[in-house]
């Protein structure tokens, strides 16, 4: 089975370079040292997105989002022209519908198919081969791309959620809820702590209750406590997923007041702080508040 794998950024390079330990994998990225990286680890060259998709039984997109998709797919050069009849286009991006239908609806009659699979896990299920997938699309292809897919995930954690569209919801669900409880995480945790509390032991009561959550549980604890606003994930790339999460919120009539005003919280670290650590609207909490959410406790 031929692989063509386009996008190797910081996810998109692990997941490649564990395709390439399996499969003939052609790789290609807007950087040539990304690129060569991967060659090194048993990839071959393309380049342009059309090379990496020519002669692929399966493609793989890995993008920032739907404007990095439509341009590496639609542009001149792109992928989805060099598409074969039978072939099947992965979309391992965070992204929408939208930007899928706007691929196919350019090629009505080109005989390949796809699927919207995103991905949890981070930079180090990447890197491990542990991701989980969400995959929408029709059931024979989720079939026959499930050997890939298990090649860059855990085989028990892929999922067939739906038809098209349904893993890109499901992923902007999940994004959506673990921001909704980060500020509300992290609200909770200034005004105990503003309030005279330890740290530690608000912590500890939270997470014993109907309070808690996997970011008071899990990103609090190992990251933030210790100064760690997460790096690996980019602020504008939450903002981006919060973003499109209310869009679908308004395109299907589900009123997202809440997560609406989330997207503003980003947005405001974003320009306070640029585009680190996807916990940086915790910082920006911090700093309002007059508070350090530091803990070297256990």
């Amino acid at each position: 089975m031929q692989i063509g794998f386009i996008g190797l950024g910081k996810m998109g390079a692990g997941m490649a370079r564990n395709l390439s330990v399996r499969f003939p994998v052609k790789v290609y990225d807007t950087r040539p040292e990304a690129v060569q990286e991967l060659v090194e680890a048993g990839a071959r060259a393309a380049g342009s997105a059309a090379e990496a998709a020519e002669g692929a039984d399966i493609v793989v997109t890995m993008l920032p989002g739907p404007q990095e998709i439509e341009s590496v797919m639609l542009q001149e050069g792109g992928a989805a022209a060099a598409l074969g009849t039978g072939a099947i286009w992965i979309d391992a991006s965070s992204s929408s519908l939208d930007a899928m239908e706007q691929v196919k609806k350019a090629y009505p009659d080109a005989g390949w198919t796809a699927l919207d699979a995103p991905v949890t896990g981070g930079v180090p299920g990447a890197s491990a081969g542990t991701l989980q997938f969400f995959v929408g699309g029709e059931r024979r292809d989720y079939d026959r791309a499930f050997d890939v897919l298990s090649t860059m995930g855990d085989p028990k954690r892929i999922v067939h959620v739906g038809g098209q569209g349904t893993g890109y919801t499901v992923k902007l669900c999940l994004n959506l809820g673990f921001f909704l409880h980060v500020i509300a995480g992290a609200e909770v945790l200034a005004l105990g702590t503003k309030a005279g509390v330890d740290l530690g032991v608000l912590h500890e009561a939270l997470t014993h209750s109907g309070a808690s959550s996997a970011f008071l549980e899990n990103d609090a604890a190992q990251s933030l406590f210790a100064g760690d606003y997460k790096e690996y994930f980019r602020l504008a790339l939450v903002l981006k997923d919060i973003r499109l999460a209310v869009d679908l919120g308004r395109s299907v009539g589900v009123p997202l007041e809440v997560s609406a005003l989330v997207e503003q919280i980003h947005r405001r670290a974003l320009l306070t702080y640029g585009d680190g650590g996807q916990l940086l609207a915790v910082r920006q909490l911090e700093e309002t508040a007059g508070v350090s959410l530091r803990h070297t406790g256990s």
